[in-house]
């Protein structure tokens, strides 16, 4: 298989600061993309996905890591417990801190993935052209859209939109969604990570579109942050992407779904 391609990219939007971070590189087990955006009083946001994903990152790119789903869950579970224990004992609102997390691990023989999430960052795959959705964001909204009590368009503009039911750092255990094995890559299989202030600009087949006009990952990030920049909205929020890019996307591949069903929602 063709070599792998990642490039990244990170805007405060409309925002004073920015509340996202990620991180991508390699490790004896494979390649990683994680990507986080948090929350929080005084900055902690800021704090919360900086040492989330610098823990998951570490602990990916460690020489013990073993290329598992279990192992992956036990990453993002040991993120949530630092969060935990750097903020023992503070009650104000303010001096808490959480965090979404979503991690993309590339087997380093370029033939296997797994992936993971908690919260409401996302991870997309554009295959043999098609753009799907690989996650399910934990948010009271998304809960009511699978219940069927709302459409995907009235998710929108629902003022709850960003209520998350599950994130890093909130008191009690998180369960990562980690897909139950690793999935298989295709030759032009091409993964988007990102924050919802990114994702809230496009639908899947946007995104497939815009993969389509380019012609490096850099490209396919620059084609959307120029959208999302274009629709010049107020208050936009933070928005953050990493692209992965399995040799090249113009390739013909086959679309095989059936490992992508996240831990908890068969």
């Amino acid at each position: 298989m063709s070599r792998l391609r990642i490039a990244t990219c990170t805007d405060p939007g409309a925002r004073g600061g920015n509340e996202d971070d990620l991180r991508q590189g390699s490790g004896p087990a494979g390649h990683y993309a994680v990507l986080a955006d948090g929350a929080g009083g005084h900055s902690r946001g800021e704090e919360a996905s900086y040492r989330a994903v610098e823990s998951v990152a570490r602990a990916l790119a460690a020489p013990e890591a073993e290329f598992s789903p279990a192992h992956l869950t036990r990453v993002v579970r040991d993120a949530h417990a630092d969060l935990l224990r750097e903020q023992q004992g503070q009650r104000r609102p303010e001096h808490r801190m959480h965090t979404t997390i979503v991690a993309l691990w590339v087997h380093a023989s370029l033939e296997q993935a797994l992936w993971t999430h908690v919260g409401d960052s996302r991870l997309y795959r554009v295959r043999h052209g098609q753009g799907e959705l690989l996650t399910q964001d934990d948010s009271i909204v998304q809960h009511m859209v699978r219940s069927g009590m709302l459409s995907e368009e009235q998710a929108r503009a629902h003022p709850q939109k960003n209520h998350l039911l599950a994130a890093l750092g909130i008191e009690g255990d998180v369960t990562p969604h980690t897909v139950v094995r690793p999935v298989e890559l295709m030759e032009g299989d091409a993964f988007l990570l990102c924050s919802d202030g990114w994702w809230d600009s496009f639908e899947p087949h946007d995104i497939a579109a815009a993969l389509h006009r380019s012609n490096s990952p850099e490209e396919w990030l620059d084609d959307m942050r120029r959208h999302i920049a274009g629709r010049a909205v107020p208050r936009q929020d933070n928005y953050s992407a990493v692209a992965l890019w399995v040799g090249d996307p113009g390739d013909m591949t086959i679309a095989r779904f059936e490992d992508t069903v996240p831990r908890g929602l068969r």
